[in-house]
């Protein structure tokens, strides 16, 4: 059976081509990750799934009756006053069956027909298998693996909810409807390290059909059993887990750049044998060839090389063996102690990780050590001749008012205009884009901007909050290799488990007010 099949599906605005000949199906139970570089499409792929847009070209079928649920990213939680409500909401059409079943059990007194009868009988039978018996218990269950306390749920008004509070909140009541099919794009914004791994665990589990949008590759790793691919105006599917896509995209991409090398060797040779022939004897066989070049169909080159990020980080003075020292600090805001009496130091070379729930004060942790936040209590500094680069986890480093090309030249204000234009190319702005004022920006283009602006920063410590947030696969891939080649120390501060995985050699642990060091990394 298919619950949603595509076939030949093309989408254009305007005179813009978005992509094309996009064609997959998808059967019940599956769990798709939808993957490709910011700009790609992966947000028209949704509002075509909803039936939100209609295809440019193509066609695509939906099984009849097929209930599909999107995660929208502004949040409507209706009429709902308490936490506990807005995510019962989700099960709002089960919830108003359970009403109408104890209103026909009271009317059956006084009306037993057949029809009465029958209607009953299938309004329970749907109730039953819908799991409405256990819809408090299920409720519950979400709500305490997305880290909310359910009694407290019951009475905790939405008024009182952070933004991050509120996108899991909304991840709550999405997981609670009944729809056949879940569209969810990138649910694990507002998740810290445990509740990206009970929302896995959780998925993997429901046998529901998931469509996902993420950036997360140990989350995809650990949920999905298909990939949908968007690159160079169209998509390809692969089956199997994330792993195997990894693997088979690369087959793939060896296989085309070999076969585009080949053409152009092919080319090569012909070009020059019309070139030394076209006027000589063997003009006739020259200009037959000449003919056939010209309908020979071109191969284009790989895609996935060209318009990755080109990010690289320098040191150009060493700096200190101690990087960071701490003695017995102690770190809040107003009356909320956040870390307590904490002692310990950080040598020069390598990867801290610092990982801990949302909210335990990571953020706050590293603006102390940076000087920007003050501390309750001991001593905490940067040692000898370090020089340290902020990535905010905010993007409040990059100035709205301001064009890309002026951000540039202010941190270097004797470049020439072609090195300005070339050093944001590197991150994806060419042409006229480098005028673009910085308020104009996507969350992706902007953490593009503050990755641009820290290459310059010419730091021997690189502290970065949540640096993989608004970034694609592959752009975090080419972060991760220069994080991985840099010479100087980095403090991380990340939710990321594959970038973790990759990078930390040490690790700092925030729970409960106690900051803990670890002396391996986070694979260990």
């Amino acid at each position: 059976m298919t619950q949603i099949a595509f076939a030949g599906v093309g989408v254009d605005f305007g005179d813009t081509t978005l992509f094309s000949s996009v064609s997959f199906t998808v059967a019940p139970g599956e769990r798709w990750g939808i993957v490709g570089r910011n700009g790609s499409g992966k947000t028209t792929l949704f509002r075509l799934l909803t039936g939100e847009l209609e295809p440019s070209r193509g066609s695509i079928a939906r099984a009849p009756g097929l209930r599909v649920s999107v995660l929208e990213q502004h949040r409507d939680f209706g009429g709902a006053t308490t936490v506990w409500e807005a995510a019962a909401g989700g099960l709002a059409e089960l919830l108003a069956l359970e009403q109408s079943l104890v209103t026909q059990a009271a009317d059956l007194a006084l009306d037993s027909s057949a029809r009465a009868l029958t209607r009953y009988g299938e309004d329970l039978e749907r109730f039953e298998r819908e799991g409405g018996y256990a819809v408090t218990a299920r409720i519950d269950a979400v709500l305490h693996g997305l880290d909310f306390d359910p009694a407290r749920a019951r009475v905790t008004p939405l008024s009182a909810l952070s933004g991050g509070e509120l996108g899991r909140l909304g991840l709550a009541r999405q997981l609670m409807t009944t729809a056949d099919v879940l569209l969810l794009d990138e649910p694990t914004n507002h998740l810290d390290l445990e509740t990206t791994r009970w929302l896995e665990q959780y998925l993997a589990a429901s046998g529901r059909t998931v469509l996902l949008v993420s950036h997360d590759r140990a989350f995809l790793a650990g949920t999905v059993d298909h990939v949908l691919h968007l690159e160079g105006g169209t998509a390809t599917s692969y089956t199997g887990d994330y792993a195997a896509f990894v693997t088979q995209r690369a087959e793939r991409r060896l296989t085309q750049q070999r076969a585009y090398e080949q053409q152009q060797r092919t080319i090569a040779h012909e070009k020059d044998y019309i070139a030394r022939n076209i006027a000589g004897q063997n003009t006739r066989q020259a200009k037959g060839r000449r003919k056939r070049l010209e309908r020979l169909p071109r191969l284009s080159p790989v895609i996935g090389v060209e318009g990755t990020m080109a990010v690289r980080f320098e040191v150009p003075e060493r700096g200190g063996d101690q990087v960071v020292s701490a003695k017995n600090v102690s770190v809040g805001i107003g009356t909320r102690v956040l870390v307590e009496r904490f002692s310990g130091t950080l040598e020069r070379t390598g990867v801290l990780g610092i990982i801990g729930r949302n909210g335990a004060g990571k953020s706050t942790l590293l603006r102390a050590l940076l000087g920007e936040h003050p501390i309750e209590a001991g001593e905490l500094g940067l040692g000898t001749s370090i020089a340290a680069g902020y990535y905010r986890q905010d993007l409040s480093q990059v100035p709205l008012d301001r064009t890309l090309y002026d951000v540039i030249a202010g941190l270097r204000p004797k470049w020439e205009r072609g090195r300005i234009q070339g050093h944001l190319g590197r991150f994806g702005f060419s042409g006229q884009e480098v005028q673009r004022r910085a308020d104009s920006l996507s969350g992706g283009e902007r953490a593009r901007v503050a990755l641009a602006m820290l290459m310059l920063s010419g730091a021997n410590l690189l502290v970065l909050d949540e640096p993989t947030n608004h970034l694609d696969v592959e752009s975090i891939e080419a972060l991760e290799d220069a994080i991985d080649a840099y010479d100087g120390t980095v403090i991380l501060v990340s939710h990321d488990r594959a970038l973790l995985r990759a990078l930390t050699t040490r690790l700092w642990i925030l729970h409960e007010r106690r900051l803990t060091e670890f002396a391996g990394g986070f694979a260990e």
